[in-house]
């Protein structure tokens, strides 16, 4: 058994026929055939139920391409890491972040490292939280920065921030004159909404819950940008991550602390056993005095 079979029999699991693995591959379909039949043979196994001229995946083949496809995770990060010293070198950085930190924050941290007068090129990945963590595990990224709401097993890490959620309107809205905010002031609020998996929303939801108080969700979505975007059109009230609160400031979003104690958390996230670059340390150290800028304006 080897490798070019293993291969074989991930491209015909992937396209369900061998005349589509045999294209996926560039070969001949007899030569799939002939590979397939030869990894049965090795294993003393079958793998397909040959049925009307199809290969039907018996349940050894789906137990086996579970071990397959981590495999492949490891080659598709080899392959990514020798691109990357190809065009770049090893003056590049690939950071996968989620959008709350993605969006505005990173843009300015990149601007404060000074990314030409170090002559380091970054590739940014605004990604799901999910995503950093796939991308984090698979090696394809120097580091990843999550929310909380994802499980950290088998990876390194640290906080990176954990800071209390704000609550932002249009000035015109009737809670723009309140100093602060209070579980109450939201009862059949118009109210945006993060997405039900977001865990800074489940933590909003229990302190509610416990004050009896319902939430009127108008409108529901994944990135806090967007809550902020909304709101500051007058469509209602958002709770939000400050930092993505931040690049709304001067285009009038109001934003008023939140008497409950409800936070934000993001995590840095490493591969076990793979140091960091030089560069990327440098970078990890200016996001974090960015941050002490960012909130020292919410402070002022």
């Amino acid at each position: 058994m080897g490798i070019r079979e293993i291969e074989i029999f991930r491209a015909v699991m992937n396209g369900g026929t061998t005349s589509k693995a045999a294209s996926m591959l560039g070969i001949s379909q007899p030569a799939v055939s002939q590979a397939i039949r030869k990894l049965e043979s090795g294993a003393d196994l079958q793998l397909f139920v040959r049925t009307r001229g199809r290969l039907v995946p018996t349940q050894e083949a789906l137990a086996l391409m579970v071990d397959v496809d981590q495999l492949f995770v490891g080659f598709e990060a080899i392959e990514h890491r020798l691109k990357s010293l190809r065009y770049f070198g090893i003056g590049r950085l690939t950071i996968a972040v989620h959008p709350a930190l993605g969006t505005s924050f990173m843009p300015r941290v990149m601007s404060a490292f000074e990314l030409k007068k170090r002559d380091i090129r970054v590739s940014l990945k605004i990604l799901s939280s999910k995503e950093v963590h796939q991308q984090v595990c698979a090696g394809q990224c120097d580091f990843g920065v999550m929310a909380d709401e994802m499980p950290v097993t088998g990876l390194e890490h640290s906080p990176f921030v954990d800071i209390p959620g704000v609550v932002v309107m249009h000035a015109a809205h009737p809670l723009a004159t309140h100093s602060v905010i209070h579980p109450k002031d939201l009862q059949d609020i118009e109210f945006i909404a993060l997405s039900p998996e977001d865990s800074s929303r489940n933590r909003l939801n229990a302190v509610l819950q416990r004050e009896g108080v319902s939430l009127n969700i108008r409108v529901e979505t994944a990135y806090t940008h967007t809550v902020c975007e909304m709101a500051l059109l007058g469509l209602g009230v958002g709770f939000v991550n400050r930092l993505a609160a931040y690049d709304f400031l001067d285009r009038g979003l109001v934003v008023k602390p939140f008497s409950a104690d409800v936070n934000f958390a993001s995590l840095m996230v490493f591969r076990p056993g793979k140091p960091l670059p030089d560069n990327a340390r440098q970078f990890i150290r200016m996001m974090r005095i960015q941050l002490d800028r960012d909130l020292q304006r919410f402070a002022n």
